[in-house]
């Protein structure tokens, strides 16, 4: 039986799981925030009160969260042509601005709690709607975040682990009550303080993460082996280089690589299986090989295949040189090029002027042209 699962209807259903997850966490959070606030007026709590607002901030990250996924399931147009998947990292952005001001509030108002002390009255009723909303936050929590990673959606996982951090708080909140109920020590407002430090640094870490998923991160390594794997199965293939993945969101990877092809293949060849890689990339792992460049080896002479290992381990007896590759020598021209992947440890001009330096002592007679490379995906 033939999948006919097309890249537009996954994303149509991931949009959907989303949306559903999104409206769920709405509803809960919704009535959640209403009976603690019932409560927190009732009992004097501030702890109470707060974990109310920290229900209707879950709710209105909910909120953002599909309208981040409407805006970034848009299709292409003349502006963007593209598409707007980035915004759904815009979108996690500000959840997790939502989460930190909510752990900020939390910490001044604990504070001012502490400075100026009021006591509390909890009716076993307040403490038993406390105890279910701890068990219905875990419950939520779970879901959303076990959706989230189920579609790759980072503002899901972000309201999930924020749920889960409130059922933390929702705990601590009914521990304080059984305190005082039992003790008759307040311990709520210092409480309070300790679990808004641990919520604003979710939200801090939450921020980082989609920061760097904005600029750009370091390629997963094992989507990026299994790439090069699948292009060298081939047997003109001699090595696949220089992969570099661009993300427009999730589920939208873009990609461009150097292919390493004997000097001895046509045009004509060569476009055949460029085209066949690229169907089969896209069919494997979804990524869309967008550029395909060439390097040629020497196929032909033995004397290029003498200088080409002289280069190589010359060139990677460095220990900040990571790769070399894409070597072509002409030796009636007395030219020779290569590519070399240089770590962070050297600055690029330093590292190729000091191969070229030793390499033109080797060779003085030829002219010898080093691109450098930037460690991305090796």
């Amino acid at each position: 039986m033939t999948d006919k699962t097309g890249p537009r209807q996954i994303n149509d259903n991931r949009d959907k799981v989303i949306v559903r997850t999104s409206v769920v966490g709405i509803l809960v959070n919704v009535l959640l925030a209403a009976f603690k606030a019932v409560i927190g007026i009732m009992s004097n709590s501030i702890a109470v009160l707060l974990d109310a607002v920290n229900n209707l901030s879950d709710a209105l990250s909910s909120i953002i969260t599909i309208v981040g996924t409407k805006l970034a399931g848009k299709l292409p147009d003349k502006k963007h042509p593209l598409g707007y998947g980035r915004i759904e990292y815009l979108s996690a952005m500000i959840v997790s601005g939502i989460v930190l001001y909510a752990g900020i509030t939390a910490a001044v108002e604990s504070v001012k709690k502490i400075i100026e002390p009021q006591t509390p009255q909890y009716s076993t009723t307040s403490l038993i709607i406390i105890a279910v909303a701890v068990l219905v936050k875990i419950a939520l929590g779970r879901y959303v975040k076990g959706q989230g990673l189920k579609v790759n959606s980072g503002a899901l996982v972000a309201s999930g682990a924020d749920a889960l951090f409130d059922a933390i708080l929702s705990a601590s909140v009914l521990a304080c009550a059984l305190i005082f109920t039992f003790s008759g020590y307040s311990l709520e407002a210092y409480v309070g303080v300790l679990i808004s430090v641990f919520i604003i640094k979710a939200g801090i870490e939450m921020m980082v993460e989609m920061v760097n998923e904005i600029l750009g991160i370091r390629a997963d390594k094992e989507k990026t082996s299994r790439i090069k794997k699948l292009l060298t199965e081939e047997p003109e293939v001699r090595g696949a280089y220089d992969l570099i993945m661009y993300n427009y969101g999730p589920e939208k990877d873009f990609a461009s690589v150097h292919l390493e092809l004997p000097d001895s293949m046509t045009a004509r060849e060569i476009d055949q299986l460029t085209r066949r890689l690229e169907r089969k990339v896209y069919r494997k792992t979804g990524v869309i090989l967008a550029g395909v460049g060439l390097y040629s080896y020497n196929t032909s002479d033995d004397e290029a295949s003498v200088i080409q290992k002289k280069v190589h381990d010359l060139v990677t007896s460095y220990d900040w040189c990571v790769q070399m590759h894409g070597f072509y020598v002409d030796l009636e021209q007395k030219e020779m090029s290569f590519d070399v992947v240089l770590s962070f440890d050297i600055e690029p001009k330093a590292g190729v002027a000091t191969i070229h330096s030793e390499l033109q002592k080797l060779y003085p007679d030829y002219s010898i042209e080093i691109a450098p490379d930037v460690d991305v995906s090796d």
